[in-house]
């Protein structure tokens, strides 16, 4: 019997290059998903463009018109079941996430990082790599623990890191692999290949800045 799609939300801040790469792969047949939900911390984003373009359902929001994190969390939370979300997607959301949504969603959140993890986790992954000299960086997809991008890796990919390279060579070459490996890795689930339960098998931390 053929599996229901994957009903997902995408978490997303900026201008939207992974949520439309993942979107086009819906489209195009290569990901057997349903795109359920945008949630945008910035009204006025780029991708909040993106998703209408689709179609897709959006929920944007101020966080500075919420008393805390878990209260917006906690609204992000009733939109989510309210679309029966099987799984979150993180896709350059640059907002902390709680305990609200990590024990909601956990072993069913996962997040893209521009660097080989455990190596420079957090913000300015490219430019850390670049003053550490490495001369091999990448790509991780990972489910989300609640640490600083520590949970379990599902998949990575590297690229090599070339004399002459700036932050900007590197970061287009990332986004360039970025874009085929999330919707492949978010396939993986959908078909079963990538199994989410035995990576979610140890125990969640508190939060997280993806």
């Amino acid at each position: 019997m053929r599996r229901a799609p994957l009903g997902i939300a995408v978490f997303a801040s900026g201008n939207g290059s992974n949520f439309q790469a993942i979107a086009d792969a819906v489209k195009e047949g290569r990901l057997d998903a349903r795109i359920e939900l945008l949630v945008c911390d910035r009204p006025k984003a780029k991708v909040v463009e993106r998703a209408e373009a689709a179609g897709i359902p959006v929920f944007a929001f101020n966080p500075k018109e919420y008393a805390s994190r878990e209260a917006y969390e906690r609204e992000i939370l009733q939109q989510l079941q309210l679309r029966n979300v099987d799984l979150v997607v993180l896709a350059g959301y640059m907002r902390i996430i709680t305990k609200v949504l990590v024990d909601a969603y956990w072993g069913r959140m996962i997040n893209i990082h521009p660097s080989l993890l455990p190596s420079f986790p957090g913000l300015d992954a490219v430019g850390q790599a670049l003053r550490h000299g490495v001369k091999v960086t990448g790509v991780t997809v990972h489910l989300v623990d609640g640490g600083l991008d520590s949970g379990p890796i599902l998949a990575q990919r590297a690229i090599d890191v070339q004399p002459g390279d700036t932050e900007a060579s590197i970061t287009e070459r990332i986004h360039q692999i970025e874009h085929r490996l999330y919707p492949e890795v978010i396939q993986g689930i959908c078909d079963g290949s990538i199994h989410l339960e035995q990576a979610a098998d140890h125990k969640p931390k508190d939060g997280i800045t993806p």
